[in-house]
């Protein structure tokens, strides 16, 4: 599913109408918990929570115009996608994340190495995602980044 949007907001109305609200709730749960500093911004065709290029000039090693990414937010085909860099940067988040999970969730876990699938709209642990978005300060993430990925 390929939204064209030039903001997050026109990127909301476009999803479908049977996912806006557990869309529309899972990103003000990201909103109201992202610590100081991320912005949110359209970012590889989805919702993206970035460090953006004033406080880290040097941008994703991917793509140096981009801002660092952090977390995404994104209407798919079948599923409401979530992305987490951290989970994929930190393994003992990840571990905590899927412990999390398995213990508020009535449905396993679909998951790749950053993305949760979220497929069932009654199941979505805002929680758990509003304190997985706690988790990780700006200044941490950058360090995580650079330790792991910047060569």
């Amino acid at each position: 599913m390929k939204i064209e949007a030039t903001s997050p907001d026109d990127y909301v109305t476009q999803i479908p109408e049977e996912r806006q609200a557990a869309f529309s709730k899972l990103r003000q749960t990201i909103l109201d918990n992202i610590p100081e500093g991320f912005e949110e911004c359209m970012n590889y065709g989805m919702i993206g929570y970035v460090v953006p290029k004033t406080t880290y000039p040097a941008g994703y090693h991917c793509n140096t115009d981009l801002p660092l990414p952090f977390a995404n937010l994104a209407s798919q085909k079948n599923f409401i996608g979530f992305y987490h860099m951290g989970v994929y940067a930190k393994p003992e988040l990840y571990k905590w994340f899927t412990e999390g999970y398995a213990k508020r969730c009535k449905y396993k876990l679909d998951m790749g190495k950053s993305c949760v699938r979220l497929k069932k709209m009654d199941d979505i642990p805002y929680d758990l995602i509003g304190e997985l978005m706690q988790n990780i300060s700006m200044e941490e993430w950058i360090d995580t980044y650079e330790t792991n990925y910047k060569k």
